[in-house]
């Protein structure tokens, strides 16, 4: 199937320059490109699901903890200043 798009200049020349250190066709670097960023999307989509459903889970479950105590954490996690 043939798709034919329309890149600015820039990106054109950053595919091609890529195509040419690859010693590959500028179309199979560009299918090779768009297959890598749909394949990661989809695997990106299906943890966040996963981890949107745990925290449901956990929540019905009764395992949670308090604003407060979390955000706590994560001042100190990430040094933080405390909250004022």
């Amino acid at each position: 199937m043939a798709i034919l798009i329309s890149l600015p200049p820039d990106l054109e020349a950053k595919l091609q320059a890529k195509a040419e250190r690859q010693g590959q066709d500028i179309a199979i670097v560009a299918a090779d490109l768009l297959s890598d960023i749909l394949e990661w999307d989809d695997d990106d989509n299906e943890a966040a699901i996963q981890g949107i459903q745990k925290g449901l889970d956990d929540f019905e479950a009764g395992q949670f903890r308090n604003f407060s105590d979390f955000a706590a954490e994560q001042r100190r996690k990430y040094d933080l200043p405390p909250n004022p």
